[in-house]
């Protein structure tokens, strides 16, 4: 059967019209779909490798940043890991600490070294030929010796650094003070010492020229001098100020509970020597006036005693523990033993804050003399010019009730203890400071 030619030719002619209908619609349309698509795929592919490359240009940007510590933190971390060597490889055999050894040949000795270093001695009597002790503070090793046995000549040296404690409060004194520093000066023209340091008790006049010739600025041997009193001397340099101190055998008191929160049945106390037309005179008077001589232990006396009988001490030691307050009149200096007495108590001092006679005063390095040692440590005291302005303190102490008393017994015991601690770490940096330097110089 043969088809028709028309109709076959019309067929072939609407298919080839739907074939390239077909592939134009695939050329125009088709293309431009898939190259979103296409486009797409390939920011896909290589989105790892740009998120890379950003990350590791801003990790590049960060790291290049500028750190002005930059060297200093390199050179800290060399330095850190050079003394780490160093701390590592150092020999620890033959290592020797800083000994110094201190002769005590005037009784402020015993302050420093039974109150402030805490030390004790052997044998315990008092009355012992010799007497000896040892302590550590930091790095340094101390040994301390005393008594009438300790004569200039008659004991081995063995030590390079030595501490010489003495008196030179009045001519007899200075007399004896001088054969030792004569002495002690010998030694280091010998080369038997290194270096050399006093602790004086000066003259309560601040009269110390004496001694200004031993002085190694004046071409002597006495690097370091620590000096009682007020002194215009003292300069934190070369002389420096030491307190006073409690008196020869008044001893190292330990806090009880009772000495704290036990009611004190006296406001006040006075025991001492009143000379004619002094301020001790004056104070007997104002306490008279007001009747506040019966609230107050008080116990005068015309004239001194060198020698304080055990009863006499014990009777003071019971005042002191028994008042709130201990009044503290200035004698021929301000500054006196009653003073740090009544600290081991817990009973405030009422200090008369004037200058006496003499040529105490101001020094180029503090301005508030007298007591200016005292008073740069804070002291917790009360301090007057006058006693007419005693009245008033007793009545206000009156209306101070007991737990407030406690507080203020247990600041002043904290105050003075760390006192003597702060005394003990900055009298061994000073020698530390200096004789060591001398000894690389």
């Amino acid at each position: 059967m043969r088809l028709p030619r028309k109709p076959l030719c019309l067929f072939l002619i609407a298919l080839y019209g739907l074939f390239s209908l077909y592939a134009a619609y695939h050329v125009f349309f088709g293309r431009r779909r898939g190259a979103p698509a296409a486009s797409s795929r390939g920011l896909r592919k290589g989105a790892a490798p740009a998120r890379e490359r950003r990350g590791r240009d801003q990790s590049t940007l960060r790291s290049e940043e500028w750190n002005p510590w930059e060297v200093d933190e390199k050179n800290e971390q060399r330095h850190r890991f050079k003394t780490s060597l160093q701390i590592l490889n150092k020999p620890t055999k033959g290592k020797t600490d800083f000994r110094v050894q201190i002769w005590g040949k005037a009784a402020i000795g015993l302050y420093l070294w039974e109150h402030i270093f805490e030390g004790s001695l052997d044998p315990a009597d008092v009355t012992a030929q010799w007497r000896e002790g040892n302590t550590i503070v930091g790095r340094t090793h101390y040994s301390f010796i005393t008594g009438p046995g300790v004569v200039p000549g008659y004991f081995s040296v063995d030590v390079n650094n030595v501490v010489l404690i003495l008196n030179g409060r009045e001519k007899a004194k200075v007399f004896y003070a001088t054969q030792w520093l004569l002495y002690a000066q010998n030694l280091v023209q010998t080369q038997q010492l290194q270096h050399l340091a006093v602790v004086l008790l000066g003259s309560e006049q601040c009269s110390n020229e004496w001694i200004s010739r031993f002085l190694r600025r004046n071409g002597g041997s006495v690097e370091l001098l620590f000096l009682v009193y007020d002194s215009p001397w003292v300069n934190d340099v070369d002389v420096f100020q030491w307190p006073l101190g409690v008196a020869t055998n008044f001893p190292v008191v330990e806090a009880s509970w009772s000495m704290l929160h036990n009611e004190r049945p006296y406001l006040c106390n006075f025991l001492g020597t009143v000379y004619e037309n002094s301020s001790r005179q004056a104070l007997m008077n104002i306490l008279k006036q007001d009747g506040n001589d019966k609230l107050c232990w008080v116990s005068a006396r015309e004239q001194w005693q060198p020698q304080e009988t055990n009863k006499s001490l014990k009777s003071y030691q019971d005042a002191l523990l028994q008042s709130d307050l201990t009044l503290c009149p200035a004698g021929v200096n301000t500054e006196c033993y009653r003073i740090y007495e009544a600290c081991s108590y817990g009973s405030v001092p009422v200090v008369e804050d004037v200058m006496t006679a003499g040529s105490c005063g101001n020094t180029s390095v503090h301005h508030s003399a007298p007591l200016q040692l005292l008073k740069s440590m804070d002291a917790p005291f009360i301090f007057i010019k006058s006693w007419k302005e005693l009245p008033a303190i007793l009545e206000k102490e009156k209306t101070v009730i007991l737990q407030e008393k406690i507080q203020r017994r247990k600041m002043l015991l904290h105050w003075y203890q760390n006192f003597k601690t702060e005394l003990k770490m900055r009298f061994t940096n000073i020698l530390e400071s200096s004789f060591l330097m001398n000894n690389k110089g």
